[in-house]
């Protein structure tokens, strides 16, 4: 176990700098389902003298897990006329993903941000309020504000990402509250993807927060998750510290926080940097936009949360780098419109760009960011497109709005390194073997068509010894086949673009990063 601990430790996706030695957790230091790619970034730096194209911030998710955003983006598109907001992109903007378990209370906390912000009114919440009182469900209310379709509401639980918008005196930020419940892990992915910044909610009731961390909780899968996607930075939150089980106990959190450490530092987060832990309450708003009355909790001297989400800091993003746009979504409105994040370089009304794979030149009619229609955009920001050249019904999610004069690559087939976390019961990572692609926007069959080195864990070279399988914790090079092209990158080019998840049967098996493209392929691609 311990050989295995240090494989992985050996491969975290990003340094955690102050953690020369794996720390184990009270289970035991199973750290085969940890996100164990570190090393493996520092090898892939060395191999290339494009780093000024790398990014850390998040990927888009898919266009079908936010129909209502799409239903309200296309009444919003509709009105006329559209005046231009040249003020928009004066303040930073980030995308803060809300994720946790089940039950966690993700989306009470987003809806009372909402609330306090000023994005709904007293009269709408007092209307949610007697909503949820009828269906016998009265605490329920603040997340009505986020949970918008009635199976969510039902069920209480978020099946879609829901968005929604607010801002601070130095930025605006998008909320997207993922899913908890196991079942829609595939939507969280698509939603922590799109993040910048994570917010991991707790509940600190007795027995929740045992559920959620214990071996199968989402909290667990979560953060793994959101670490492999390029979530950098992650504010902790402990919520629901009201609760009668807990009345702001100082013990109960500072137990949750000794528990979760270990297992943040073996996930591949650098717990001084990138790590704030802050207790709240978010049904009734403690400790959210302004600092807890010291009646209410006398030893905590931290920053609330709005105070926190105001002042952490991102990577820069490049705005001069060739333009990327994955597309998650696309619906008509005066002409095709497109839906996304930049992932790189800039965009302005009147550009002339690519939809790949197609090859398709199009030209951008009008751009809006959030409500807004706005001139010009830079990374980082999501944006509705509305262009000309192409018919919506030609376009698919996880397609890319690209530069002409550098487009992105197209490939059928490409090179990675693979971290195997925890393969299915009896299922044996070989040639042949099948899974479910998750790389930006795009969500694609796949299979390996052939291991070709297994990394030394101590040297992180490849063993001479032919590999015909691997097993838990293994790291592998190898050859893998998708079912129809796609656009990426080398993750040493842009990482958003070049980072990746495996699942199979609703379980993440593997995470990778995207080594080397098909050259061949991509030259028909590019010169048809």
């Amino acid at each position: 176990m311990d050989n295995i601990e240090e494989d992985i430790r050996a491969l975290q996706l990003d340094s955690s700098g102050e953690d020369s030695n794996m720390v184990t957790n009270e289970n035991g230091g199973e750290h085969q389902e940890s996100i164990a790619l570190d090393k493996l970034e520092e090898d892939l730096r060395n191999e290339s003298q494009t780093d000024s194209h790398m990014e850390e911030d998040a990927n888009p998710h898919t266009g079908h897990s936010d129909p209502q955003a799409a239903i309200a983006v296309k009444e919003q598109a509709t009105s006329a006329p559209e005046p231009v907001d040249d003020e928009k992109n004066k303040k930073r903007h980030l995308n803060v993903v809300f994720i946790g378990h089940v039950d966690a209370g993700k989306s009470t906390i987003g809806g009372q941000i909402l609330y306090l912000s000023g994005q709904v009114d007293e009269r709408t919440i007092q209307k949610y309020e007697k909503e949820a009182k009828d269906k016998s469900r009265e605490s329920w209310y603040m997340a009505y504000i986020m949970d918008t379709n009635e199976e969510e509401r039902a069920k209480g639980k978020t099946v879609e990402v829901g968005r929604a918008h607010f801002e601070t005196e130095t930025t605006r930020f998008t909320i997207l509250d993922a899913p908890g419940h196991k079942s829609y892990v595939p939507n969280m992915i698509m939603g922590a993807s799109q993040a910048d910044i994570g917010v991991l909610v707790i509940s600190a009731r007795k027995g929740e927060f045992e559920t959620g961390y214990e071996r199968g909780g989402q909290t667990r899968e979560h953060v793994q998750l959101a670490k492999t996607l390029g979530v950098t930075k992650l504010l902790v939150v402990v919520n629901k510290m009201d609760d009668p089980t807990v009345n702001w106990s100082k013990e109960r959190y500072d137990e949750i926080e000794s528990k979760m450490v270990p297992f943040l530092k073996s996930s591949g987060y650098n717990v001084k940097k990138d790590i704030q832990f802050l207790p709240i309450s978010g049904l009734f708003g403690t400790n959210m936009q302004t600092r807890m009355d010291k009646k209410v909790c006398p030893w905590f001297n931290g920053q609330c949360l709005f105070e926190a989400l105001d002042v952490i800091e991102v990577p820069l993003r490049d705005p001069t780098a060739p333009f990327r746009m994955p597309i998650i979504d696309k619906f008509k409105d005066m002409g095709t419109v497109v839906m996304g994040k930049v992932e790189s370089g800039s965009i302005r009304e009147g550009n002339n760009l690519l939809i790949m794979p197609n090859k398709v030149q199009v030209k951008v009619l009008a751009l809006f960011m959030d409500e807004d229609r706005v001139r010009s955009a830079g990374p980082g920001e999501n944006l509705r497109v509305r262009v000309s050249g192409i018919e919506e019904e030609d376009i698919l999610s996880g397609f890319v709005l690209s530069s002409i004069e550098k487009p992105i690559p197209v490939v059928h087939e490409f090179i990675a390194q693979l971290q195997i976390l925890e393969l299915l019961e009896n299922a044996i990572f070989t040639a042949g073997y099948k899974a479910i692609l998750h790389i930006h926007s795009v969500v694609e069959e796949c299979e390996i068509i052939e291991l070709m080195h297994q990394l030394d864990p101590k040297t992180r070279k490849p063993m001479k010894k032919k590999v015909l399988f691997v097993k838990n914790g293994a790291a592998v090079i190898c050859r893998i086949q998708v079912t129809n092209m796609i656009c990426i990158e080398k993750f040493t080019d842009f990482q958003q673009l070049g980072r990746f998840t495996l699942r199979s049967e609703g379980k993440t098996v593997a995470i990778g990063k995207v080594t080397d493209l098909q050259s061949t392929i991509l030259d028909v691609m590019l010169c048809d």
